[in-house]
């Protein structure tokens, strides 16, 4: 556009807003989002949370916004004098015809670097497997002797410590001293795992050291820690920095601690838990006793009451014995009686039949003599019915009818003929007498009216 403006009209005399409008566009579509490195001066939070400043060089500064929504992500605060690196995009206020740049993401000058070395590592190791959690081990639970990895200067050192006496007093302590910052630290980190490995005087090791920038971390951040790290025989748990910050060594570690405080809490019980432990153990022990014992006594109790003198036992079994006897007595007396009583009952029964007997021949005589006169009464009924079904056959019998001048006509086919007007001139009929049969042939044919 803003070459357009001229093309069309070198002569044109614009208005400034249009040439901060055009110069404008033209910052946005050929410069594309950029990071810029430099020192923060003349910072303003506007009420509106806004921040205005510039980044500056030895030789130049630009001026920088940066707006609410946008910095509200940051997680570290800004001030005057900061190194940081913006991703911004370039532009121009229109209203002041001034350049600035607009920053969307800032970070501590130098950070990028380091993160995207942490980021390269950390995928490394990963991919190779280290920080796999079947490869990690379990802490001793009650270790004989700790391992601490940290400077003889370093805070993180005194909080183990006290932190370590507090909770059990009794363990000892092994420093293997060395830098947590600076040149060559990493080495010397890595050197300090490797000695107490070959030592083999530890149980578990603490490899700690105070919170700080990301810099200040760094050494944790190096392979040769990381390897050192895993080829470890001892347990080592990793409490470095604050609760927020994570290195590598946090991931290769058989367990993180968020603080130097933390780890040692991890690797040895609390005393003070474990006495309350032991308290409640022997509570609920003797608990236990008390109850099993009062159990027994009442148990012997219950066994004393069920005890009983053998001669009050004897007594008892002949008082049954003799109770038995009785019953079975009075039983056998009461069964004699009832098989009196069958009897007797039977014997009069018996007596009372004794004169229907002497009438039982004339009794039998007499029945057979009706079954005999019933038996000649229905042969008459039966051979006098036969004789009128037989009467009635007769009667209906074909060759009877015949021998009267009757006959029977039928066709081919077997069917009687009893209308004259089904038949047809010429057809063929068969014609059965009383004696033999005779076939003929249709001539003429009439009805009933016209006979």
């Amino acid at each position: 556009m803003f070459s357009a403006l001229f093309i069309e009209d070198k002569q044109r005399v614009l208005h400034v807003s249009e040439l901060t409008r055009a110069i404008n566009q033209l910052l946005e579509s050929h410069v594309p989002l950029l990071w810029v490195r430099g020192e923060i001066c003349n910072l303003v939070k506007a009420a509106s949370g806004h921040w205005y400043f510039a980044l500056k060089d030895e030789q130049a500064q630009v001026r920088c916004v940066m707006f609410r929504h946008k910095n509200q992500l940051l997680e570290q605060a800004i001030n005057n004098g900061m190194q940081v690196e913006v991703r911004a995009a370039a532009g121009l206020y229109e209203a002041r015809g001034e350049f600035q740049l607009t920053v969307e993401q800032m970070r501590p000058a130098g950070l990028g670097v380091l993160y995207e070395q942490f980021a390269r590592l950390k995928q490394q190791l990963e991919q190779e497997g280290l920080f796999d959690a079947a490869r990690k081990r379990a802490l001793p639970v009650f270790p004989k002797r700790i391992g601490i990895i940290t400077s003889t200067k370093a805070a993180a050192l005194r909080d183990v410590l006290i932190t370590l006496r507090a909770r059990l007093p009794g363990v000892p302590v092994v420093l293997y001293p060395a830098p947590v910052q600076g040149a060559g630290s990493a080495e010397k980190i890595a050197t300090a795992i490797r000695t107490a490995n070959q030592r083999a005087e530890c149980e578990v090791l603490i490899v700690c050291r105070g919170g700080g920038s990301i810099e200040d971390l760094w050494a944790y951040n190096e392979e040769i820690v990381a390897r050192a790290i895993a080829a470890s025989l001892i347990p080592i748990v990793s409490g470095v920095g604050h609760e927020t910050d994570f290195t590598i060594a946090d991931f290769v570690a058989d367990e993180r601690a968020a603080t130097p405080t933390a780890a040692a809490q991890r690797v040895v019980p609390d005393r003070h838990a474990l006495l309350q432990g032991l308290r409640d153990t022997a509570q609920h022990l003797l608990r236990a006793q008390r109850n099993r014992l009062q159990s027994a006594m009442q148990t012997v109790d219950y066994l004393q009451r069920r005890l009983i003198h053998p001669a009050q036992q004897l007594q008892r079994q002949s008082l049954q014995l003799g109770q038995l006897q009785h019953r079975l007595q009075r039983g056998y007396a009461h069964y004699r009686q009832q098989q009196q009583w069958h009897c007797q009952s039977l014997a009069l029964r018996l007596r009372g039949a004794g004169g229907g007997f002497a009438r039982m021949p004339d009794k039998q005589a007499h029945l057979s003599e009706r079954l005999v006169k019933a038996m000649r009464s229905l042969q008459l009924q039966r051979l006098s019915r036969l004789d009128n079904v037989a009467q009635q056959l007769v009667l209906l019998d074909p060759q009877q009818v015949l021998a009267r001048g009757y006959s029977l006509v039928q066709d081919d086919n077997g069917n009687l003929v009893a209308d004259a007007r089904k038949l047809v001139t010429g057809e063929t009929l068969r014609i059965t007498f009383a004696h033999g049969w005779a076939r003929t042939e249709v001539k003429q044919q009439g009805s009933d009216e016209a006979a």
